[in-house]
Formats: C-alpha cells, structure tokens, sequence
C-alpha cells in the first residue's frame, strides 16, 4: 500500500507538475489533522511522517518520558519505557505508534479533503505562475463558446507549461472583442494578456483583442527587424476594428524602417490586418521634429504645413482643400488617432482658411 501510495504522488507530479515536497507536505498535514480529530485529548503530541525514500508512512504520539505520570495521553512512565527503549531517561520523548486502521471514517473524509484541496491549490499557483510570465505578450486560444446575453467569449488559452494549462479558460468580455468581428465556436485567435489576478476561484486571466499592446505584439512576430531591435515601435494609436496608426523609428541608416513593416509585397503588414479582421493600419515614420512628425501621422491626408502653438502641446495643420475631410477622416478618427499618436492637439484648416 505504501509502494503505491508514493506511486501515486510520483504520478501527480509528472501529470499535473505539482512537486512531491508540496503533495506531502498537504498530506502530512491532513493525516496529522485526521489523527487529531480522532484523539482530540492527545492532539498536542500527535505526529505524522512521511518518507518517500522508505516509502513509509508512520503515525505516533510523541510522548514525554516521565518518572511520575500526570497525564497519561501526552507522558509515559521511566519504567515502561526502558522496557521498549533501554538507557532513555526522564524528559526525553518515545514514539507510540498508533493503529491507522481505528481511523473514523469522519477523520478519514477530513484528510481526503484535504488533500483534494491541496492538489487544487497547487495546480491554480502553477497556472498563476505560468500566465503570470505571459503578461503583456500574445497567447493563441480556442473560442469555446459564446454568451448571446453578454457578448463575452470563453476562449481555452495555454503556455505550453507544465500544469496542462492548455485547458485553462478565460474570458474575453464584449468591451474587449474588436466591434463587428464575427466569432464562432472552434476558430483560433489571438488575444493580449492584460493581467492575472489571484482569486478565490483560482487565477482570473484578463484578455483583450482591443488592446495596443496586441497591435505591438503582432508586429513583433511578423517582422524579424522590430524583434531585433533594429526598427522600434515608438507609438501606437488605435481604434479596434477601424484603423491603427504605428510610429516605427530605425536605428540602423540602411533599414528603412516602413519598408520594414510593410514587407515584400506587403505580406508583413496583410498578415496582421488579416487576424485583425480587415483593420486599417497606418505604418509612419517617427520624427523628433514634432511638425514632421505630425505631418507624417496625418497620413494619408497631404498636408502643407504645420504651425505649432506656444503651449507647445497643440498646433495648427493647413491641408489643401480637397485633402480636408481626408485629413479630417470619418467621423474625425484620422485627425483623432493623429493626435493620439503624437501627443498633439491638432487643429486642421484648409488652405483657402490659412
């Protein structure tokens, strides 16, 4: 029995990654918990250990060695003691074993409890741990299924850890679902994390598809310069589902940062705007000069000047007059995500205004 039990917790470990040292530990602790339930009045002496290397598991009531016995639950007389244990003496401690088999069934539950709860605690901390590193990166889930009533989609996301954490759902809620993306049970996406939380159900894993970060990430998988640090991502400005704009910086003269980001044909860039459904993505180039910085973030507007204003946080951009409402954008999201990107309040004014 003891062969197998050990066996067991080996098991657990390869299975699950849950350490032997953590299952014993849990289980020391529920026997020892079972074992004081059952003898309540020698509770301060009961002890359990186990030993793997032995494969034993041994239960005892450590008990003072005594001359005179007051309490005979938690001392043993001098005399009898010699009798198991020659030369021990008065104030020294002797094991008396104790019959497992008189466990309750009560205690018994107790310890099995435990242990479940053990388990279940080691394998959430493990998930945490895992997802914990994932913060701020990219992970590839399944959509699982979908609420009607809220919008929100269970997606079944893993690392590839240890815990099988590929069985680990998290929700995406309908504020960070890109508007409009159609979603079915089975399709394979990919979500930011934007944090783990520790709660009393386990790690609360929260993911976006809205998120800059994800725009950010992607860009990194597709394009080996921004990977390497040779372009750089500077900002990012994005209305999900509409239109992102991206401020890329080289930091090698012969990398053209944009070219970069685009790819041959634009296989780069259309990669991205395809698992971002049809997303509109601006790639312009970041300038420490804030006129041509803005200039280039009104993109594709044409713009013939920009003037900047003395609180030096907001300037005024003059655009030809057929250019105004493409630089305006619909709805105002291009002179908005311009601002965005920049940093800049920006006023825009046709040329027959200037």
């Amino acid at each position: 029995m003891n062969a197998e039990f050990f066996s067991a917790i080996a098991d657990i470990e390869k299975e699950k990654g849950i350490p032997q040292s953590y299952m014993i530990e849990k289980i020391e602790q529920a026997l020892l918990a079972a074992l004081k339930k059952d003898y309540p009045a020698e509770a301060e002496c009961a002890r359990v250990v186990l030993d793997p290397v032995e494969k034993t598991v041994d239960m005892f009531m450590e008990k003072e060695v005594v001359k005179e016995v007051e309490n005979p639950k938690t001392q043993y007389l001098l005399e009898d003691a010699k009798k198991i244990q020659k030369g021990i003496k008065a104030g020294e401690f002797i094991n008396e074993p104790v019959d497992t088999t008189k466990f309750g069934r009560i205690a018994a539950q107790a310890a099995k409890q435990v242990i479940i709860q053990g388990i279940r605690e080691a394998e959430r901390n493990i998930v945490y741990d895992e997802f914990t590193s994932k913060e701020h990166e990219i992970l590839t889930g399944v959509v699982q299924r979908i609420d009607s009533r809220t919008g929100g989609v269970s997606i079944q996301i893993g690392t590839g850890g240890a815990s099988g954490s590929e069985h680990t759902e998290a929700m995406l809620s309908s504020g960070e679902r890109i508007p409009g993306e159609p979603l079915r049970d089975g399709d394979r996406i990919k979500v930011y994390v934007i944090e783990v939380k520790k709660t009393t159900r386990g790690p609360q894993i929260l993911i976006s598809r809205t998120h800059p970060g994800l725009v950010k990430r992607l860009f990194e998988l597709e394009v080996p310069e921004i990977a390497e640090g040779i372009v750089e991502i500077r900002s990012i400005a994005r209305e999900a589902g509409n239109r992102t704009k991206i401020a890329v910086e080289s930091n090698e003269p012969e990398v053209e940062p944009i070219g970069a980001c685009v790819g041959s044909k634009g296989s780069r860039v259309n990669a991205i705007v395809g698992e971002l459904g049809g997303e509109k993505i601006d790639i312009v180039r970041y300038n420490e000069d804030p006129t041509e910085y803005i200039a280039s973030a009104l993109a594709p507007s044409e713009v013939i000047d920009v003037m900047m204003n003395e609180d030096g946080k907001s300037c005024r951009v003059i655009v030809p007059d057929n250019q105004l409402s493409l630089a305006i954008g619909k709805e105002g999201q291009n002179v908005r995500l311009a601002a965005r990107l920049t940093g800049f309040k920006i006023d825009i004014k046709p040329e027959s205004q200037s």
